[in-house]
């Protein structure tokens, strides 16, 4: 860890994950890459929600906030409306992202918020034992499928292609340094931006390590990340899994919308002030009450 980014890590308690966690390298690659962009502590909002994943916004010393379950985009999107100067990073587990919560997802997409989301999908819910998650294999063993999971898992990097998200990423705990320059990438980007950080359980696991490592791979270097059809086609790749920022594309975000409608209604509503007073946000409401 660099010294700047020592600065990001609270000093008056330690983690606690299980020994060997991924989420222990996912917090460093965090550090990281604020270091890296240079974003000062007080600058900095993180929103998580429930779960392991959730206890990530206690242990940096930026201004932060454990959300209930599954809300935490719609929390941060407020933060962020109402202080769009602060970096806003959401943490969040696929249970919590895509199951409880997993319809603020597209309109988080839609509004084109610019925040960051940090999806650790460890493939099952780890702190309350090992129950299924939303992207546990079909025919998995766990807590609430004993004789075998009856569902399919969902595919995440389609789903968040297909809803349009600006920016899509895709790492692995293990890989450290790929994912603090990810992560930095994504901060960067103006505009909702989600890094699917892939990081199996070792307490409760569903989907083994080996098996992510044996096909963790790099995009091919001609991969165009504009080009949301060759996106889709790297999403669907199940033999290999590739890592790196597989879709994206630039488009207003919602704090410039906003005040674009800002402006249109203060010129539509101008001509009704009589005597020099300027119109506002707040003398327009003043007529509805």
């Amino acid at each position: 860890m660099t010294t700047a980014s020592q600065s990001y890590r609270r000093k008056d308690f330690d983690p606690v994950w299980c020994p060997g966690c991924g989420y222990y390298g996912v917090l460093h690659s965090v550090e990281e890459a604020l270091g890296i962009i240079g974003i000062l502590p007080e600058q900095t909002v993180v929103v998580s929600g429930i779960g392991c994943s959730g206890r990530l916004s206690h242990y940096l010393n930026t201004y932060s906030l454990h959300g209930t379950h599954g809300r935490a985009l719609p929390i941060a999107t407020g933060v962020k409306t109402a202080r769009p100067d602060l970096t806003t990073i959401v943490v969040g587990g696929e249970g919590d992202v895509l199951g409880i919560g997993g319809g603020h997802l597209p309109h988080a997409a839609r509004k084109n918020v610019d925040l960051t989301l940090l999806l650790l999908d460890n493939n099952t819910y780890g702190m309350t034992k090992g129950q299924s998650s939303p992207t546990t294999p079909w025919g998995c063993v766990t807590k609430t499928s004993p004789y075998g999971s009856a569902e399919d898992a969902l595919d995440v990097l389609p789903i968040l292609i297909a809803y349009d998200v600006s920016f899509v990423a895709r790492t692995a705990s293990t890989r450290r340094e790929e994912m603090a320059g990810i992560i930095a990438e994504a901060i960067k980007h103006p505009g909702f931006s989600v890094v699917h950080i892939l990081s199996p359980c070792v307490t409760f696991p569903v989907v083994g390590w080996k098996d992510v490592r044996d096909k963790l791979h790099d995009l091919p270097m001609d991969h165009n990340p504009r080009d949301k059809r060759a996106a889709m086609e790297i999403a669907y790749t199940n033999s290999t899994i590739y890592t790196g920022v597989v879709y994206c594309i630039e488009k207003p975000i919602l704090s410039s919308r906003l005040e674009h409608l800002n402006e249109s209604a203060l010129k539509h509503y101008s001509a009704g002030f009589s005597g020099g007073r300027k119109p506002s946000i707040t003398r327009l409401m003043e007529r509805y009450m």
